[in-house]
C-alpha cells in the first residue's frame, strides 16, 4: 500500500490554490525560507484598461521583468472576451516565451513564441488599439531564428508591444 503524500497549499477565499513560495525575477519558485523578489507593479488581481496593461507590460519587459509582464498580460486576457481575448493570450505567450529563453529553456521559448505569434496574427483584426501586430510578428520570427541553435539561457531583444506614438 502506498502512503499518500499530502502537502499544504495556500488557497484564496474561493478555495483556489495559490503558491505563496518566494520567487525569483523570472518567476521560478524558491525554497520557502529563501528571500524572493517583490515584482514591480500592482497585484495579480488588478483590472487595467488595454492601454494601461500594454504600457505596464512594456515597462516590465523594458526593465527585465518578462515573467511579471506575462502576469499582467494574462490578467487582462482573462478579463477580456470576444475576439480580442486571443490577442491578449498571444501577448502573454510572447512575454512568457522571453522568460523561458532567459531561464535556459529554448524549446519552451520557441513553442510559446510561436503560439503567441500565431495568436496575435489570427486575431489581428481584433487587436486592441496600439498593438503592433506586424512588429511583434517580425520580432517573433527573428527570435525564433535566434533560438534555433541555442542550448542555454538567451536574452532576446525586448519585444515592443505597441506602435511608437500609440
Amino acid at each position: 500500500m502506498n502512503a499518500r503524500r499530502t502537502t499544504h497549499r495556500d488557497r484564496d477565499e474561493e478555495g483556489r490554490a495559490h503558491n505563496a513560495r518566494p520567487r525569483d525575477r523570472l518567476g521560478r519558485p524558491l525554497p520557502r525560507d529563501a528571500a524572493g523578489v517583490t515584482p514591480p507593479g500592482p497585484g495579480d488581481d488588478v483590472v487595467l484598461s488595454a492601454a494601461e496593461s500594454l504600457a505596464l507590460a512594456q515597462d516590465l519587459l523594458d526593465t527585465g521583468w518578462p515573467f511579471r509582464a506575462h502576469e499582467i498580460l494574462e490578467a487582462t486576457w482573462k478579463q477580456t472576451s470576444g475576439d480580442e481575448r486571443g490577442v491578449w493570450k498571444g501577448l502573454a505567450q510572447l512575454a512568457v516565451g522571453v522568460t523561458h529563453a532567459e531561464r535556459g529553456n529554448p524549446s519552451g521559448a520557441r513553442r510559446l513564441i510561436e503560439r503567441g505569434r500565431d495568436a496575435i496574427t489570427a486575431g489581428s483584426d481584433a487587436a486592441p488599439d496600439g498593438v503592433d501586430v506586424d512588429g511583434l510578428r517580425t520580432w517573433a520570427d527573428e527570435s525564433l531564428h535566434a533560438l534555433l541553435d541555442v542550448d542555454g539561457p538567451l536574452v532576446l531583444p525586448t519585444p515592443h508591444l505597441g506602435r511608437m506614438g500609440s
